[in-house]
């Protein structure tokens, strides 16, 4: 059976060792803040203000940012694999480097026609994750674009889709809970085939006679700290507001309303996961 996508009607509504100098607000030239990273001219930048990424049965491809970014909020707009896309993933992301890194998430995990896309999110830090959230949409992501947003700032990690809160990380080290804070991290992208997990829990196969799957992005902004050689473009004198935002009513309610009718898994309430009690962030959740 199809997949509706109907939305019922919305509510109303220390900076770590760096030197701190602004905040660095960026609406893309791709061709300035990207490099194609891999996929042999599979990504493409078409007059800077739009990027493509594409995968077929030999290989998919990727990009990521020429900046480095110690907190920050990000928007980029996507436009998803349309028809069958089952088996492929389009992952994008902030990721840092080193085997214990911090990474934030969002994977589209595609799937048959007229199924939902299913959007993953999970966040890593010290490298630990098993912090998945996952979602379906109240809008069909392969028919425009939308906008995908993080806000990564010492409080908490808050995803957002079209300005809806979807999920709030926040930070609880003061109950042993690693918060990603002191590794700067790039924005990254990539389609790929992943049909031994993504669809199903791999029973169903990539088509690749639908191949090439092309997913595309535009609208990046990013008013973020841009740290470069060791040194961040904020200050103490100059703190963007974002720095210290936390989730107002009228966003809590829209989280609320998000996560209690589009979200299909939590790690936070899957007992079977975690017969021995679950993570300590859950508690605070």
């Amino acid at each position: 059976m199809g997949f509706s996508y109907f939305s019922p009607r919305l509510p109303s509504f220390y900076l770590v060792l760096l030197f701190l100098v602004g905040t660095s607000i960026v609406s893309a030239d791709f061709y300035n803040e990207f490099d194609i990273t891999w996929g042999n001219g599979r990504g493409k930048i078409i007059n800077g203000d739009l990027l493509t990424l594409s995968l077929d049965n030999s290989s998919g491809s990727g990009f990521e940012s020429r900046n480095e970014y110690m907190y920050g909020k990000i928007d980029m707009q996507l436009k998803l694999v349309a028809g069958n896309s089952a088996g492929t993933v389009t992952a994008y992301y902030l990721s840092s480097k080193g085997t214990d890194w911090d990474e934030i998430d969002f994977e589209f995990l595609g799937n048959l026609s007229g199924d939902p896309y299913i959007l993953h999110t999970n966040v890593f830090s010290q490298g630990k994750g098993n912090r998945e959230q996952q979602f379906y949409l109240w809008f069909d992501p392969t028919a425009d674009f939308h906008t995908y947003s993080i806000l990564w700032n010492p409080k908490s990690i808050v995803f957002s889709v079209d300005g809806t809160p979807i999920r709030e990380f926040k930070n609880s080290e003061s109950i042993g809970v690693p918060f990603p804070k002191d590794q700067p991290m790039r924005i990254h992208s990539s389609l790929w085939n992943a049909d031994d997990w993504a669809t199903r829990g791999g029973l169903v196969k990539t088509d690749w006679s639908k191949a090439p799957f092309t997913a595309s992005y535009r609208n990046f902004k990013a008013d973020a700290c841009v740290v470069s050689s060791g040194k961040s473009s904020c200050n103490e004198s100059r703190n963007p507001a974002w720095l210290s935002e936390e989730l107002d009513n009228t966003k809590q309610e829209r989280l609320r309303w998000a996560q209690k009718n589009y979200m299909i898994y939590n790690y936070c309430t899957d007992s079977k996961r975690f017969p021995q009690g679950f993570p300590p962030e859950c508690k605070s959740a």
